[in-house]
Formats: C-alpha cells, structure tokens, sequence
C-alpha cells in the first residue's frame, strides 16, 4: 500500500458519514466563472484608477494655475470626469461683446490650457460648453444667445484642433443663458455667467452638462454685455 494511503478511511467505506449535501458538477464551473470575473472587475478597476490618475494630475495642474491667478475659475472631480470653468476676470475678456471671435486674453488663457489638455486628449473626450448672460441679442450673425454660445465653444474647439487636439476627441455646446451660476441681475453676476466650461470625460455614460455640477469662485467685476 501507499504509504500516503496508510491510515486514511476510503471515501466508500459506509461507516464514514457524509457532511452535507454533495455538489453538483455544475457548481465546480460556477465558481470558475465567479473567479474569473472578479479577477477581470479587478482588471478593469485597475485601469479605470491609471486613467484618472492622469486626469487628477491635469485637475491639479489647473487649480495650481487658479490659486496662481492666472486664471479664473473652478476645478471640480466627480465620477464622470474633470470639470473645468473658466471665467473673466479683471480686464480680461475671452470674446468682444456678441462677437465669437477670441479675443487676445483668451488665446493667451487657451494656450496655458493646452499644455493640459494636451497630455489626457488621446485617451479622454474632451467637450467644450459656451455659456452667455440673459441680455438678448439678434444680429445678422447670431440670432439668438443659443446660436452665440455655440459659436464661441466651436472657436475654442478649433483652436485646439488647429493647435493639435484630435478632433474624433472634441466636441461643442452652447447653453446661451440657460446654465446660469447666479441669478443674472447685476453686470457682476452676468460676467460670472459668462464662461467657457471644460468637461473632461473619464467615464463611457452619455454626455451631460457641467454646468449643473460647477462651483464657480474667484473674483469678478464689472464688465458689461456679453
């Protein structure tokens, strides 16, 4: 006999008593498949946690130019992605007003956004929102604040785009006066509302506006119109 046998009770020995009900066979696979799947949620958390590693980098690097005064604005993480606002501050304008054009301020404050930008742009959309005070405008360019935001989130668009951004990655929405941060009844709170506002995804749900997330803070003054 075996000598790892010696001393050990066969399982068809009848006055050996069995413990519980035997496993079906099906069980066996069942806790593969169980394995197999924790393993692979483990997997995909691990490269959820490298991805947005990267984009809390880019989060940090805009605060830091925030807390810098380089910038005016808010930062803020939720499980959707990176949202960033940008807004007016001091004698800085980003477009004149009902105008679409950017103006010389904002290429300055876009090119600081595109060394960030740049670095999480292959892996993550990337969509532009243009956001406008309550005064009304109709033009024979734009007829309505609608049609005035989208064409200033579209020019920031192709600014990047013509700076290098892959375009499959880039995407603009116009709110008009629609997403306002504060009640549009002082020029102070009307410059507060109008901004450019950053949606960074990291996640695959559907697109959804930034806005309704944002805080704004810093300082803003006077400065009429659009």
């Amino acid at each position: 006999m075996d000598k790892r046998l010696r001393g050990m009770i066969s399982e068809d020995d009848e006055s050996v008593a069995q413990v519980g009900h035997p496993a079906p066979a099906w069980m066996v696979n069942y806790a593969d498949l169980m394995t197999e799947m924790v393993c692979f949620f483990v997997i995909l958390y691990a490269m959820s946690a490298a991805l947005n590693k990267d984009v809390q980098s880019a989060a940090k690097e805009v605060q830091e130019m925030i807390e810098a005064g380089e910038v005016a604005g808010n930062v803020q993480m939720n499980k959707e992605g990176l949202i960033i606002s940008l807004e007016e501050q001091g004698k800085l304008s980003f477009f004149a007003s009902g105008k679409s054009e950017l103006t010389q301020d904002m290429r300055t404050t876009l090119d600081k956004m595109f060394t960030v930008l740049e670095k999480i742009s292959e892996k993550n959309e990337i969509i532009i929102e243009g956001h406008t005070d309550d005064i009304p405008i109709k033009t024979e360019e734009f007829s309505s604040n609608w049609d005035l935001s989208t064409a200033r989130a579209t020019e920031v668009v192709k600014y990047f785009v013509n700076k290098g951004l892959p375009p499959v990655k880039m995407a603009a929405i116009g709110y008009g006066p629609y997403r306002p941060l504060v009640p549009n009844i002082s020029p102070e709170n009307r410059r507060k509302n109008r901004r450019v506002v950053f949606f960074i995804k990291t996640s695959s749900g559907k697109f959804q506006n930034a806005a309704a997330k944002e805080k704004s803070v810093g300082v803003q003054k006077k400065n009429p119109g659009h």
